[in-house]
């Protein structure tokens, strides 16, 4: 494969799961899919944190608050898939004393 093709692949592998963080955090709904108004957000996202070191404050420590609540949601949304995607034990039948599984 060529170097261009496979940086473009990349790109493209990388911007799609962007688009699905976007999805996974509500916004797609919440904006009614309402492009203009989600871009305004992410420039308004992108403000917040170019102010936060014209004020001078360490963006970094805004970038660790988002990271840890990224973390904590990635990790919830595992734990919850795992929850759905494990098939519960299967049951064993009663049987009560005395009696064979086999017999009624």
């Amino acid at each position: 494969m060529r170097d261009w093709a496979k940086a473009r692949r990349e790109r493209t592998h990388h911007l799609i799961e962007l688009g699905g963080l976007v999805q996974k955090a509500g916004l797609v709904e919440l904006t009614d899919d309402d492009r203009a108004t989600l871009f305004g957000a992410f420039l308004d996202l992108a403000d917040q944190f170019r102010a936060s070191d014209d004020a001078g404050d360490d963006p970094r420590h805004l970038a660790a608050r988002w990271r840890r609540r990224g973390l904590r949601a990635f990790e919830a949304n595992r734990d919850a898939a795992a929850q759905v995607t494990t098939p519960p034990a299967p049951e064993s039948p009663v049987v009560a004393q005395g009696e064979s599984a086999g017999k009624s």
